[in-house]
C-alpha cells in the first residue's frame, strides 16, 4: 500500500487530510512567545489579530521527530512525502533526514515540490488519485516531476517590512517603495528557491495584470488552475480574480485564506497567485 504524507503548505489541517487519506505534518509559527501548530493550535484570523497586537511571528517546519512518528506508522508500506519548495523551508531537508533515520529508507520516495499552497494541494489532490487508480510509487514520482515544472508563483505583500525583515528585499528599497506606496510583485526564482522581485507597480490593479501577462505568455488558459490565497483579505482576493477572469476569460480559478506560516511570510493583507497545469 502507498501511504501519502505531506505538510500543511497544502492548507489541508490534519482532520482534512485523514478524510482524503493524507497524512499531514503541520509547520509551526511562534508569536507573543508561544508556539503554535498551524491549523490544529491556532488559525489564520486568530494569528493575525495577535499580529495587530503589535507582535512578530517567526514561523517553522515540521520537526524531524514528527515526520519520523509519521513513516513509523506505517512500517510495512511504500510512503511518498511531497514537500514545500526546498529553500523556502527545511520541510524537504527534514523529510530526507527522517527517511535515513528508517530501516528500509528505500520504501520512502521525499519529492521537492518546487512550490507551495495552492498548486501544492493540487499536485496531493492529483497523488490520492493516482494511488486510487493503482499507479505505483515510481509511476506517481514521475508523474508528480512532471507536474512540478509546470507552475508558476507570485506573491503581492501588502506590507514591505515582512520581505524586508525575511531577507527578501532590502532595507532601502523596502523603504524607498513604502513611501512612494508602491506594489511589490514578487515570483520564486528559476531554481525555485527562494522569492525575488519580478515587478513594481503604482495600483493594484496594475500588479495583476502583470501577473496575467506573465500567465498569458506562459500558455495558460482552461487547462490550468489558479489559485488565489490571500492573508485574511478576500476582498482583494475577489478583485483580483474579477481582474484575471477579465484577461483570461476561461481560468478555473479557486480561492483559499493562507495559513499562518505564509502569512508570517508576506503578511497580514498579502495575496498569492498561482498557477498549475492541470493533470
Amino acid at each position: 500500500m502507498i501511504r501519502i504524507v505531506t505538510d500543511s503548505s497544502t492548507l489541508y489541517s490534519v482532520s482534512q487530510g485523514k478524510t482524503k487519506g493524507i497524512n499531514i505534518a503541520p509547520l509551526s509559527v511562534t508569536i507573543d512567545n508561544r508556539t503554535y501548530k498551524e491549523f490544529e493550535e491556532i488559525q489564520s484570523k486568530e494569528f493575525v489579530e495577535i499580529i495587530k497586537e503589535g507582535h512578530l511571528p517567526m514561523s517553522s517546519q515540521p520537526s524531524i521527530g514528527d515526520v519520523l512518528e509519521i513513516y513509523n506508522s506505517y512500517p510495512d508500506d511504500e510512503i511518498i512525502n511531497i514537500t514545500m519548495a526546498d529553500g523556502l523551508s527545511g520541510t524537504y531537508n527534514s523529510a530526507c533526514m527522517a527517511a535515513q533515520m528508517l530501516d528500509n529508507p528505500e520504501r520512502v520516495s521525499v519529492i521537492n515540490s518546487k512550490t507551495l499552497c495552492g498548486p501544492h494541494r493540487y499536485i496531493i489532490d492529483i497523488v490520492v488519485k493516482l494511488v486510487e487508480m493503482n499507479k505505483t510509487r515510481l509511476e506517481i514520482v514521475d508523474i508528480v516531476n512532471e507536474m512540478i515544472e509546470n507552475s508558476k508563483s507570485f506573491l503581492m505583500p501588502n506590507d514591505f517590512d515582512y520581505l524586508v525583515r525575511g531577507g527578501r528585499l532590502s532595507p532601502l528599497v523596502g523603504k524607498v517603495g513604502k513611501v512612494m506606496k508602491l506594489v511589490p510583485v514578487m515570483t520564486l526564482t528559476e531554481d525555485c528557491k527562494k522569492l525575488t522581485k519580478f515587478a513594481t507597480k503604482r495600483t493594484f490593479s496594475k500588479g495583476i495584470e502583470a501577473i496575467c501577462k506573465s500567465f498569458i505568455e506562459s500558455g495558460v488558459d482552461e487547462r490550468y488552475k489558479i489559485y488565489i490565497t490571500h492573508g485574511c483579505a478576500e476582498e482583494l482576493a475577489n478583485n483580483a480574480k474579477k481582474i484575471i477572469l477579465d484577461n483570461i476569460p476561461n481560468a478555473d480559478v479557486e480561492l483559499f485564506e493562507l495559513s499562518p506560516v505564509f502569512i508570517t511570510q508576506g503578511g497580514p493583507g498579502c495575496l498569492a497567485i498561482q498557477m498549475i497545469k492541470k493533470y
